[in-house]
């Protein structure tokens, strides 16, 4: 079998990994790639093969970087299955719609600038893919339960592993038949972190003759729940209560918002933060949140108890999902006493970068950052330190206050990924470090190599390798 590393290798987005064995071709994720000028060229040139070919696609999860680029894929001639947990599919009806709206708007503005400016040369920019392209890849969706095997190929066995990530997020197992004998190949797709809100922990995997693991966060540590919990409180406390201003929240539609409401919630139960009037600015968020209601079996079962109870509500004095585009101007006219959620988590697209256009010159406004901040977006360089920032064009000065949360992230840090890594019954014969930044998956692949004594490596993008 040949793998070859389409995607986040040495960077965090994009992940895609296209397999070949026997006369089956398939690819594991077909993501977006997010951030920075080039995010757009490397969209475009990312299938450095025929679509066609493929005869069908295994996804980890839903996330944007995993399968931002499947209505693509089809529309370019893929015409195969795509298999995926059944809350991912669920979720994968609300993400794929809304990223394909985003891909039509910000055409539509380019288009308008271009038109505006009269610049010669300059042909009409067509979107990635249109919200009826995302619709018409959905139905090549197929749900399969966590642990129950699949044959998406007569030679291959595959099944779904809970990767305590996202809701519905797995790791990928490969099993597959070659000289009378069975290889299986893992891909760990984005682990959680143990111990956060919501989602159970990772699956243990004692074996693999090939792994293809996560390092997003494997130079560093997260700060613990409790250490998080008092971040969040003295965000809440100093700009709500002292300042009397509003704290502003990007959080990723899936995943990041419902964490984010079972925290205020249930630092409102235990007395630690007074009943707050908050706005979920998202319509996917709102999507996501009643599915998560929907797939609430999937839960840890603190995060059921809590949230059964009418989705938490009772603990906060207001909680409102904001639908239409008038609502989430209206918010903004409000000087003072609430906490706006609002997509996308890195503010590179959605109402998130309205809200952020209003607020960023408040002094007694707050950003709160939930997440990992990729190189290129606006939110890594709200966390920089910048000064200022351009958004829709216009250059805006920096005075809200800014807040990091150090351990809420839904992957997991170093130590975590090491003992995940430590449930291994012998080494791989050979593991692949992706879906980290450069120096991140190579430093991570060389600990590997030092705490483990594995043969590790982080591969360049477009490598191709037999294994």
């Amino acid at each position: 079998m040949n793998l070859t590393f389409l995607g986040a290798a040495r960077e965090v987005t994009g992940s895609c990994y296209l397999l070949e064995s026997g006369g089956v071709r398939f690819l594991v994720d077909c993501g977006l790639f997010q951030g920075g000028r080039e995010a757009r060229a490397k969209n475009l040139r990312a299938f450095a093969f025929d679509p066609a070919a493929i005869d069908f696609v295994i996804l980890s999860h839903a996330h944007i970087d995993h399968s931002g680029l499947l209505p693509r894929l089809v529309a370019l001639g893929f015409k195969g299955p795509i298999f995926a947990t059944p809350a991912t599919c669920d979720l994968l009806g609300v993400m794929l719609p809304d990223a394909a709206h985003i891909q039509e708007k910000e055409a539509e503005r380019e288009n308008y600038r271009r038109f505006h400016t009269r610049k010669p040369g300059r042909n009409e920019l067509a979107p990635l893919y249109t919200v009826e392209q995302a619709r018409t890849c959905l139905k090549r969706l197929q749900p399969v339960d966590y642990d129950q095997s699949f044959r998406p190929h007569p030679t291959l066995e595959c099944r779904f592993r809970d990767a305590g990530h996202i809701l519905g997020s797995a790791i990928v197992e490969i099993s597959l038949a070659h000289d009378g004998k069975r290889h299986k190949i893992v891909f760990s797709g984005d682990l959680g972190q143990p111990a956060r809100p919501l989602v159970r922990d990772p699956t243990p995997i004692d074996h693999a003759d090939w792994l293809v693991v996560e390092s997003t966060y494997g130079n560093r540590l997260h700060k613990s729940m409790p250490e998080t919990e008092d971040e969040l409180v003295q965000a809440v406390v100093d700009t709500i209560e002292q300042k009397g201003g509003n704290l502003i929240v990007p959080a990723f539609a899936v995943g990041r918002t419902q964490d984010m409401l079972y925290l205020l919630a249930d630092l409102t139960r235990r007395g630690r933060i007074p009943k707050l009037e908050v706005y979920v600015d998202s319509p996917m968020a709102t999507a996501a949140t009643e599915i998560t209601y929907k797939h609430m079996a999937l839960l840890d079962e603190e995060s059921q108890a809590l949230m059964r109870r009418h989705g938490g509500a009772p603990w906060f004095r207001k909680l409102a999902f904001v639908e239409s585009v008038e609502e989430s101007i209206a918010l903004d006219k409000i000087k003072g006493g609430i906490v706006i959620i609002s997509a996308s988590g890195m503010c590179e697209a959605g109402r998130i970068r309205y809200h952020l256009l209003t607020h960023l010159p408040r002094k007694n406004s707050a950003v709160l950052i939930t997440g990992f901040q990729a190189e290129g977006t606006l939110g890594r360089r709200l966390v920089d330190g910048a000064k200022r920032v351009r958004i829709f064009g216009e250059e805006i000065p920096v005075r809200a206050s800014l807040y990091t949360l150090g351990g809420l992230s839904a992957h997991a840090d170093r130590d975590a990924l090491l003992k995940w890594l430590g449930g291994f019954t012998a080494p791989p014969r050979h593991t692949f470090v992706v879906h980290g930044e450069a120096t991140t998956a190579t430093g991570f692949a060389a600990l590997i190599g030092e705490r483990l004594g594995w043969r590790a490596e982080a591969p360049q993008p477009g490598q191709r390798v037999t294994l």
